[in-house]
């Protein structure tokens, strides 16, 4: 019997990209009867932190969920993980980009070193632990269809200003 686990996931950054900016990944997981069980982690610290290493951290974040979450390998039922996420850059890192990455020794199409690499090895290397026990998915879907883990996830980037001494005006 097949082990369905449903996660919505989404990353963000505040500052994208710049010097002390600050990111955090959220995953939620939905089970059969809708209960959802939320899961946030804080960027770990990197030059300047991006929207797009927080999105494979969201990931990254689910994948590592989906194999605490099952029993001992042993007793692991067939797992059917499927990963959604309004972030096409995420989808198609999974997806598409790289199995092409791997084959050029990570160098992208443009002859760059391709950008994220730790933290796709790191997602690819944790799809290939659940593939042991079944099967990954990864879908594409709208920002509108990802709402509840866009609000976990902005949460999370609120109570790290919180955490900072940030000043947050909610009169804006």
């Amino acid at each position: 019997m097949a082990h369905r686990m449903t996660f919505y996931v989404d990353g963000g950054c505040r500052g994208n990209g710049q010097p002390g900016a600050y990111g955090a990944a959220a995953a939620l997981q939905e089970d059969a009867s809708g209960q959802i069980s939320r899961f946030t982690r804080k960027l770990e610290k990197h030059e300047n932190p991006t929207n797009s290493r927080a999105e494979i951290t969201a990931i990254i974040l689910a994948l590592e969920t989906a194999l605490d979450g099952s029993d001992s390998p042993a007793e692991r039922p067939f797992l059917d993980v499927t990963i959604h996420s309004d972030s096409e850059y995420g989808v198609k890192c999974m997806n598409e980009w790289i199995h092409e990455w791997r084959r050029n020794g990570w160098v992208s199409s443009k002859g760059w070193e391709v950008k994220n690499r730790d933290l796709i090895e790191r997602a690819s290397s944790l799809e290939d632990q659940v593939k042991e026990f079944g099967a990954v998915t990864y879908k594409y879907i709208p920002r509108e269809q990802n709402r509840k883990a866009d609000k976990c996830c902005n949460d999370a980037l609120d109570e790290m200003e919180v955490e900072m001494g940030y000043v947050v005006d909610f009169f804006m």
